[in-house]
């Protein structure tokens, strides 16, 4: 497993950015709970940010993708919004030891690369 933080680094609404075995992810806190995203649009295969962990529309309820747009539900990674509506982000398996978000490194591997 590998570490990518701890829960409370997250603040409630927001999200952080990570690297993993040179696949990107991202952490999203919501209502207490993490979810873990593959960091990649399924419209066009970009990033979802342009700024650092900037992941979140500006109230925090949903995921942006800032190259159109299209905004995400949080707990189930659908588009409800934009070019991609219909698709989701991809979720990546994760566990919570002690606070501390973890990923199986297995599991990175399978992913495409941006």
């Amino acid at each position: 497993m590998i570490t990518l933080c701890h829960q409370n680094e997250i603040e409630e609404g927001r999200a952080k950015g990570f690297e993993v075995t040179g696949k990107y992810l991202f952490a999203v806190k919501k209502d207490g709970r993490v979810y873990v995203y593959y960091n990649y649009c399924p419209h066009l295969g970009t990033p979802l940010e342009w700024l650092e962990d900037q992941f979140m529309d500006p109230d925090g309820n949903f995921i942006q993708c800032a190259t159109h747009g299209a905004l995400f539900v949080v707990e189930d990674g659908q588009c409800i919004s934009g070019p991609c509506r219909g698709k989701s982000l991809k979720t990546i398996p994760h566990e919570s030891g002690n606070g501390f978000i973890m990923v199986n490194e297995n599991d990175v591997a399978l992913l495409g690369r941006i």
